[in-house]
């Protein structure tokens, strides 16, 4: 059974127009707060690549307007499904931004527990947006995607990363967080939380973001400073590792 949908989200920017457009329209940008490493062809009918470990997803831009509009399509699958995004940019006087972000497609197989993931996930990476262009304008970040052994359940997922973190099981935003992973101190504070599913991190360099459901989790990390991509995943890798051991 398949299920066509669409789901809008807006958001207010602290950030100019092109500072917003740099975010959503650029791989260096996107590497900043969302998925993988990304590649962008910047013209209509370009190409568009999300790698992560393992899996690399291609799609095709479908709307190239600078500063106004960008959009682009994943290729169907077998079955059908797809997945297409839109970004709608509107300066303000005050020199912030709103952002509108439509999310659409057919979604297939169990599509209401899809539905309810993408209902829930989307305002949390825009939410990953408005931190990194408020707290990193003009910077870029290495992107860390590391995944940790599957669990029973997201509850024990989520006592692991908050034990490992050094938070409670009901840790609130605003909390200060301070641990260690491979001997290096990671001190910041808590911005986003969705228990038992999402914790998310800020420190003075880094947007940390812990990701799951169904008893897996991953990083979602972004690193704004100099770092080897393939060593700070094995390394956050090995400490989810024995954060879940």
């Amino acid at each position: 059974m398949s299920h066509e949908f669409q789901l809008t989200h807006d958001i207010d920017l602290e950030a100019t127009p092109e500072q917003v457009w740099a975010a959503i329209a650029t791989g260096p940008g996107i590497d900043s707060w969302f998925m993988g490493r990304n590649e962008i062809e910047p013209r209509e009918g370009g190409v568009a690549t999300m790698t992560m470990p393992g899996f690399t997803a291609e799609s095709t831009v479908t709307a190239w307007d600078p500063g106004r509009r960008f959009a682009y399509r994943g290729k169907a699958a077998e079955d059908g499904s797809f997945m297409a995004m839109e970004y709608l940019i509107e300066g303000r006087d005050d020199g912030s931004t709103t952002l509108r972000f439509v999310h659409s497609g057919i979604l297939t197989g169990d599509w209401e527990a899809e539905y309810d993931a993408l209902k829930k996930g989307n305002p949390l990476y825009l939410r990953t947006l408005a931190q990194y262009v408020k707290h990193f304008p003009g910077r870029t970040a290495v992107p860390v995607s590391a995944f940790g052994p599957q669990q029973p359940d997201q509850d024990t997922v989520w006592a692991a990363v908050t034990r490992a973190t050094g938070l409670s099981k009901d840790v609130r935003e605003g909390d200060e967080v301070h641990f260690t992973i491979d001997g290096e101190p990671i001190d910041g504070v808590v911005d986003t939380v969705l228990e038992p599913s999402f914790l998310g991190v800020r420190t003075d360099d880094a947007l940390l973001r812990f990701v799951g459901g169904g008893g897996m989790v991953l990083t979602g990390h972004h690193i704004f400073r100099d770092v080897d991509q393939a060593t700070a995943e094995r390394t956050w890798g090995d400490w989810l590792a024995a954060a879940l051991a």
